[in-house]
């Protein structure tokens, strides 16, 4: 049997949509024709087939190749920021944005209808659609005029869509009646990589805009010795310290356990070990939500296996080798429950499925990193805390610590090591689990020294996908 061509594909699958509800409002009009916009944080609940959309520009889009980054080119290119330099970070974002969004939204198209019905996933796919389109719109920027109109583009998108996380949580573990469990987690994986990816192109911008416009900067000077602010670029931090990101990472777990657990209950103790001076570059938050969420597991896991009042410490390894760093988390919590061992990195399967449903229905909105929080809670640039001003840059990296990890123990979404793995390897570095029934858990992070590794993305979306 012939595969149906990309427009059919677009046409069937794209004939539906949202139904106004108390928090959901429809928008009508030539521009916005059925477009779904989430208000005070609610998700839709009934569904009719929306206005019919063109699935040409979709595909104009989907043919379009993406263009990968690394730590580095963005470090080189946002060194010596200029007024030029910074329209033309603007124009590649103006075109990779939209891009990068509709190989994502071909990719749920290519789900079955049962699945795209399902309520959360159809959340998303409206809010993707309407990026999309707000996104192909934007006219070639060549202004800083132009520009300040474009950051409130991204920051609006940054805002609205802060639910993506936990809805598609919940629509993957919904739709397992017409999807696999490895279709499912495929699915996720390739939309939350996407997402990142998308994520440091929007806050990279938006950092060098802030830079740009702060009071410190002065794009024509030249330097005859590196000033402090220069280890910052954009969101990027050149000098990450190992000892210092496990540290901080460190107190916010041992200060969430006391809250959770009580003061009478004795918190593990965290002793860093190796090469303690590492420093690399890297965007803080990705390392800080992966190293804390690994710490958050490994003190819940020594308090509840031990409930002594002297708990082994968890022990922290920095090894520093020529072109990676590896950090190794070791605690005697008693290892992985056998029965959850083999899901440990999925999404969509599990003994705990009802239990994370109900879970994340408490988390209307979870921003991936702080910085996702930072935009949202921030209606204009804070120009007196850029990086690399001193006090703002200790202020914004030191406690940049993702909403994932701070949540409270008991709220279990089964989502943080999935996410931990995605974030270790968007930048080619890897995260493993080893587990000892009975004694603990030794988890080994390796990431790229030298920033040099492209961010790994998906394959491309096929055009005739079914």
């Amino acid at each position: 049997m012939r595969s149906p061509s990309a427009s059919q594909v677009s046409m069937r699958v794209t004939s539906w949509a949202p139904v106004a509800s108390p928090g959901l409002l429809m928008l009508r009009g030539p521009q916005r024709r059925g477009y779904a916009v989430a208000a005070a944080a609610s998700r839709p609940a009934q569904y009719v087939a929306p206005p019919w959309r063109p699935s040409s520009i979709l595909d104009e889009w989907v043919q379009r190749e993406v263009r990968p980054i690394s730590l580095r080119q963005l470090t080189f290119f946002g060194r010596t920021l200029t007024q030029d330099r910074l329209i033309q970070g603007a124009n590649y974002a103006r075109l990779e944005l939209p891009t990068r969004i509709a190989h994502r939204l071909r990719n749920m198209q290519t789900l079955p209808y049962s699945a795209l019905k399902n309520r959360h996933i159809a959340h998303v796919y409206e809010l993707y659609y309407t990026a999309f389109e707000r996104f192909r719109k934007v006219p070639e920027i060549r202004t800083l005029e132009d520009n300040d109109k474009y950051r409130e583009v991204l920051v609006q998108c940054l805002q609205e869509h802060l639910s993506v996380i936990p809805s598609l949580g919940m629509g993957v573990l919904e739709i397992q009646d017409s999807v696999s469990s490895e279709e499912c987690d495929r699915f996720m994986t390739t939309l939350l990589r996407s997402r990142i990816s998308r994520r440091v192109i929007a806050e990279q911008h938006l950092a060098l805009t802030e830079t740009f416009h702060s009071a410190w900067h002065f794009p024509n000077a030249k330097k005859s010795a590196m000033a402090p602010e220069d280890d910052f670029v954009g969101e990027i931090f050149l000098k990450c310290s190992a000892k210092e990101i496990i540290e901080t990472c460190a107190a916010t777990a041992t200060e969430l356990m006391s809250k959770a657990y009580g003061p009478s209950v004795a918190v593990p103790e965290v002793v860093i070990k190796g090469h303690l001076d590492t420093t690399f570059p890297y965007i803080p938050s990705h390392i800080e939500y992966i190293i804390g969420e690994l710490l958050r597991n490994s003190m819940q896991g020594v308090i509840e296996q031990r409930q002594s009042s002297s708990p082994r410490p968890i022990e922290v390894l920095i090894c520093e080798a020529a072109q990676s760093v590896i950090i190794r988390v070791s605690d005697q919590g008693g290892g992985i429950d056998r029965a959850i061992l083999p899901y440990l990195w999925s999404f969509a399967k599990g003994p705990r499925r009802n239990m994370r449903l109900q879970n994340l229905e408490q988390v209307p909105k979870l921003a991936g990193t702080m910085q996702e929080l930072r935009w949202a809670d921030s209606t204009g640039p804070d120009r007196s805390h850029s990086p690399g001003s001193g006090q703002g840059s200790g202020e914004k990296y030191g406690s940049s610590l993702t909403a994932l990890s701070s949540r409270p123990p008991d709220l279990r979404l089964g989502m943080g090591l999935p996410m931990s793995k995605i974030y270790a390897e968007y930048w080619a570095g890897s995260l493993e689990v080893h587990s000892l029934e009975g004694y603990g858990v030794d988890a080994f992070l390796q990431i790229s020294k030298l920033g040099n590794r492209n961010e790994v993305l998906s394959t491309r979306a096929s055009m005739d996908a079914v």
